[in-house]
């Protein structure tokens, strides 16, 4: 926000208002005065705390009125005197100053334009003309990041990660909820998926570590054009959509790499529901007890080898293949057969897929 936009709309009022009246700011320095010799002088007794304080406040025989984003202010207006004409004054100034910060922010901030961007919500027609308006580089390669935050702690999450991106011409950190923050991170042509991995991690882990906040990350692909951000933003919902269904332990998940997991996601759920059926025509899955099917887990993470599996769950090789002898008369599959266990595992996914009910985008 340009400091002179206040200070050009002080000036017009300094006339109608015969007053001493101006702006401070949240690091308490006033930065818009009538009297110009005051302004970058710092007022202590102003400070977030106060400035969070509803309605109009008086200190040291001025009026003060805070404005800005809620619930954290960033500026207020003041005017001279603690009489009631002095209230009025600082609640229309406030209201008339932050009418023009919006509109301000609307028309030439590049946060606000990204965030339409990635939410639809400008006309495809009108991305380039407002980039080209706001000289904004639509042609390096991005990709979008949907950092989902899964607790809540007294920690602004939005404001520890811009701290870890404070280049805001080149990466733009979004508030687009109460829990989700959107990352769009300028990268070079050609960067490694694994890059992407690491620098989500390091999100992940300084959250987690410094400010024992705990989220989950979705990536996107990588997009050389503007208007593709919104895809890419799409895909980073659907990655932490995808695996919060199908695998809930992983806080990073790339929609590059969901692999099977995209394929089942996409498919109609009466085609899963026939597909279950199908697969299970000689007996139900529901009738494996918890114990069998983390046996039928830990089969698979083995790569089917039996002698491996009997180890890591510390039974006896005999146990483990009437475990599977039993499911084999259940289900009809043979998980020692390659192809049998193919259709258990995707069977598997597809009733995991079905009991989560995700949500589609």
């Amino acid at each position: 926000m340009s400091n002179r936009l206040f200070q050009g709309v002080i000036h017009q009022m300094r006339d109608a208002i015969d007053r001493v009246i101006g702006v401070v700011d949240e690091t308490s320095v006033i930065i818009a005065c009538s009297d110009l010799g005051r302004i970058g002088e710092v007022n202590d007794n102003i400070t977030a705390e106060v400035m969070a304080a509803p309605g109009t406040f008086v200190l040291n025989g001025y009026t003060y009125r805070a404005f800005g984003n809620h619930p954290r202010p960033e500026y207020a207006v003041f005017v001279s005197g603690n009489d009631p004409e002095a209230a009025r004054y600082a609640s229309l100034l406030a209201v008339s100053l932050n009418s023009i910060k919006q509109y301000y922010d609307e028309k030439y901030d590049r946060g606000n334009f990204i965030k339409n961007v990635i939410l639809d919500n400008i006309l495809p027609g009108d991305i380039y003309l407002k980039a080209r308006e706001l000289r904004f580089n639509s042609d390096v390669s991005r990709v979008c990041m949907l950092i989902k935050i899964t607790n809540k702690t007294d920690v602004s999450a939005y404001d520890v990660v811009q701290n870890l991106f404070p280049d805001k011409t080149k990466d733009f950190v979004i508030n687009i909820n109460e829990t989700d923050i959107a990352l769009v991170k300028e990268i070079r042509t050609g960067i490694e998926p694994r890059d992407l991995d690491k620098l989500a991690g390091s999100i992940v882990d300084t959250l987690s570590s410094e400010f024992y906040t705990h989220c989950v990350v979705g990536i996107g692909t990588t997009v050389s054009g503007i208007k593709d951000l919104a895809r890419s933003f799409k895909e980073a919902q659907v990655a932490l959509e995808v695996g919060k269904v199908f695998d809930t332990e992983r806080p990073i998940v790339s929609y590059d790499n969901l692999g099977i997991a995209r394929l089942i996601y996409q498919l109609p759920t009466t085609l899963c529901e026939m597909f279950l059926k199908e697969v299970f025509k000689r007996g139900s899955i529901e009738s494996l007890d918890h114990e069998t099917l983390f046996t039928i887990q830990r089969f698979f993470e083995n790569n089917l080898n039996v002698s491996e599996t009997s180890r890591k769950l510390f039974v006896h090789r005999n146990t483990l293949v009437y475990r599977l002898e039993k499911i084999k008369k259940i289900t009809g599959l043979d998980l020692r057969e390659f192809e049998d266990a193919i259709i258990f595992k995707v069977a598997l996914m597809v009733k995991k897929y079905l009991s989560a009910n995700p949500v589609k985008f």
